[in-house]
């Protein structure tokens, strides 16, 4: 069996796979059936159990609460904790989403899943082995 692929989940990504949209809910898919293996830190655990809590978010989503959270504590069981030792600031534009590169970098993560790609793209720091990806792309390049 191949080793899965490293990658950084982004909370809009996962998001859009609870609400049920097509190459999101894949990735996730993926995951959980160890394609990928998606790495987990602080900051991005605090991101996704805050979007959780949001009902305004998900009042089109099939999924209860209670079987969101169980969702995400699948997802959440096959991530690898990573822990950030180093900051790289400045970097992008929107503060918020550097913790996801200096995440992905800490972990070896060969792509950044986001659907807000265009975030990345003025970073003033680049990682050449790190990928900044769309769902969509993702999936195309799955070996």
């Amino acid at each position: 069996m191949n080793q899965p692929i490293v990658i950084v989940v982004d909370t809009n990504v996962f998001v859009s796979a609870v609400l049920g949209k097509g190459a999101s809910r894949e990735v996730l898919r993926n995951c959980l059936a160890g394609h990928y293996l998606p790495i987990m830190g602080n900051t991005l655990f605090i991101e996704y159990e805050s979007l959780l809590t949001r009902d305004t978010l998900f009042a089109n989503c099939y999924l209860t609460v209670l079987e969101r959270e169980t969702l995400l504590d699948a997802f959440l069981s096959i991530c690898r904790w990573t822990n950030i030792y180093y900051h790289f600031r400045p970097n992008l534009k929107d503060e918020a989403d550097n913790h996801l590169i200096e995440l992905a970098i800490a972990g070896g993560a060969k792509y950044l899943v986001t659907k807000n790609r265009k975030d990345f793209l003025t970073a003033d720091l680049r990682f050449p082995q790190l990928q900044i990806v769309l769902p969509e792309t993702l999936l195309q390049r799955r070996p």
